[in-house]
């Protein structure tokens, strides 16, 4: 049971740390990354020669493999909290709700705004550039404003100038 409990442990550790290292390689944080890969394959190892030593008990070898999975879901649900990086997001609303921008720049957003044509009618193009943490804030405001808007966020990949990289 300890043999299976250990492998567990360390194949969600390892499996989890190898996710959000990924991540933030992609999100460019280099140095952190290289120092997490380190620790990472030590992990690996240990956790492989563990199952590979124990290979009499099938069982260790479906809990190794189990527990990748549980690795990987452990390992998103770590980078969802820690809210790496920054998003935009369009928010495209009726005429009726021109104030929006007003709204979400007194709450402290970068908004820039533009007058769009839709299928519909007349509409508002709103543009805001934030920090992901907020992004659920964010969403929680407009949506409470106008139900019906419409909603795209993307990961900018460089900023230059503008309201957020003074803030920065």
């Amino acid at each position: 049971m300890t043999v299976i409990l250990s492998i567990m442990a360390l194949q969600i550790t390892y499996v989890s740390m190898l996710s959000i290292r990924f991540i933030l390689m992609v999100k460019g944080v280099r140095y952190v990354a290289s120092m997490m890969s380190a620790v990472e394959i030590g992990i690996y190892v240990i956790g492989f020669k563990l199952v590979l030593d124990n290979l009499d008990n099938p069982l260790n070898l479906v809990i190794y493999c189990l527990s990748y999975g549980a690795g990987v879901l452990l390992g998103i649900k770590i980078e969802e909290r820690l809210a790496i990086g920054y998003i935009t997001v369009q928010i495209t609303t009726k005429e009726q709700y021109g104030e929006l921008a007003t709204l979400l720049r007194e709450q402290g957003y970068g908004v820039t705004r533009w007058a769009g044509d839709g299928r519909e009618g007349p509409r508002w193009v709103h543009n805001v550039v934030l920090p992901r943490k907020h992004q659920n804030n964010l969403y929680e405001q407009v949506l409470a404003v106008d139900p019906s808007c419409f909603i795209v966020s993307y990961e900018p990949k460089a900023f230059h100038g503008g309201f957020l990289t003074r803030r920065m």
